[in-house]
């Protein structure tokens, strides 16, 4: 079970927390290649440190699958944040506000791409993965289009646009890296 995984991961990366540091996050991640990596943030309470573990808790120090866990960890909490124009919560109640107005034509299969993203994100602890990317993608952009947007994607402009985010993090993680990566 995921939650025994990550209590597993925690309590192998508090050594790894300096004086005055405290383990802030452990996300859990699956980039390319199958791997499980785990990102294990501490604070001291105005900085951050990092360190990845791999699944039997050692060290991750190859440069290339940190940076590879922090783009698809970041790349599925964006997808998250702005599937579904950022609150699917509010858009379903407008939609079904709408319903109970008006006759609108395709509301049927709007709500229920509504239905289908809200399944696809993942409550609780989820792994980052690119097949959560892609399932919370095509949910997104099925709602999209039965929303009527069939020539642009917003979600896919705002995936687009997380590049440089995604490089940004993944440079300040490994400016702030306790141990050296090859």
């Amino acid at each position: 079970m995921l939650t025994d995984e990550l209590r597993r991961i925690a309590d192998a990366a508090v050594r790894y927390a300096a004086p005055g540091e405290e383990l802030s996050a452990v996300i859990p991640a699956e980039p390319l290649g199958g791997e499980f990596v785990f990102l294990c943030a501490f604070s001291d309470g105005d900085a951050n440190t990092w360190v990845a573990l791999d699944g039997s808790g050692a060290p991750v120090l190859e440069r290339r699958l940190v940076r590879d866990a922090v783009a698809i960890a970041a790349m599925c909490e964006l997808a998250e944040e702005t599937a579904g124009g950022g609150n699917l919560p509010e858009l379903r109640a407008r939609l079904a506000a709408l319903r109970e107005r008006e006759d609108a034509h395709g509301l049927e299969e709007a709500e229920a791409a509504a239905a289908d993203l809200e399944a696809a994100l993942a409550p609780g602890v989820r792994v980052a993965s690119p097949a959560y990317l892609d399932r919370l993608g095509a949910a997104a952009r099925r709602l999209e289009q039965a929303l009527g947007e069939i020539a642009s994607s917003p979600f896919a402009e705002a995936m687009k646009q997380a590049g440089v985010t995604v490089d940004a993090l993944a440079a300040d993680i490994e400016r702030h890296y306790k141990l050296e990566l090859t």
